[in-house]
């Protein structure tokens, strides 16, 4: 494991799923993890499970004076930030584009692609300004093609690919190393909000087709080591058993 002590790690979208299992595989790596998601009481109660090291803001990603003060605290708390994972995100309401409402189709935008922005451009001041840092976001195979009655998860996820990639071009030469992790399908409750559609070859996966919510929370871990260094301002997808492999994931 690698060993994150005396680092911090702010976790949006944090408070289950893929978010809260993140939470303690830092903290068992000796990490601080600051964890941002709206469900207020899932992440005080996560936070107590895991101790000190742990503090619970609640904030909505799509609102971006709310991302930007978490990060203060996070910075008044523990003295630095030097890990963002952007991952807070949402389906519903899954609908075919011509059916879609456009404010709830609005929606998601605001928390898959502009909280994605937040978080990174409330983070970057404090990582430029100390020399370094780690911004990787949770990626999907929707970012890089269709898929029927995702249209708003597939934007939202092909624009948070991209502010990856904008963040690498930017500021690798200042110590920032942006990446993102696509995860394959994940036992999460998002899963189950897309088998209850009905829609779509995704929605016939078999619960036993999905991976524990664990295995990315590793890849994370593993991510901001010195030995994912040659996919920095790349996107790495679970689906590839070499990385797997290279994760130590079986």
């Amino acid at each position: 494991m690698h060993d994150m002590t005396g680092q911090t790690v702010l976790i949006t979208g944090a408070s289950r799923g893929i978010g809260a299992d993140t939470a303690r595989v830092f903290a068992q790596a000796g990490a601080n993890v600051a964890l941002l998601a709206r469900g207020a009481d899932a992440i005080s109660a996560l936070a107590a499970e895991i101790g000190d090291c742990a503090i619970a803001l609640p904030c909505d990603v799509s609102d971006y004076d709310a991302v930007a003060a978490a990060v203060d605290q996070t910075v008044d708390r523990f003295g630095s930030l030097d890990v963002l994972i952007g991952n807070a995100g949402v389906i519903e309401p899954i609908s075919h584009l011509g059916a879609a409402d456009p404010a709830e189709w609005g929606k998601v935008i605001d928390i898959n692609l502009k909280g994605v922005f937040y978080g990174m451009r409330a983070a970057l001041p404090v990582m430029l300004a100390a020399g370094r840092g780690s911004i990787l976001t949770i990626s999907s195979g929707a970012a890089h093609g269709p898929v029927e009655a995702w249209s708003h998860y597939c934007a939202s996820k092909a624009g948070a690919a991209m502010l990856t990639a904008c963040v690498h071009k930017e500021n690798r030469a200042a110590g920032i190393r942006a990446m993102g992790l696509s995860p394959g399908t994940v036992a999460t409750q998002m899963q189950k909000e897309i088998k209850a559609s009905g829609i779509n070859p995704v929605s016939q996966l078999d619960w036993s087709d999905h991976i524990p919510a664990d295995w990315p929370a590793r890849a994370l871990l593993w991510m901001c080591s010195e030995q994912a260094d040659p996919w920095v301002g790349q996107e790495i997808s679970l689906r590839d058993p070499d990385i797997r492999s290279a994760v130590g994931l079986i």
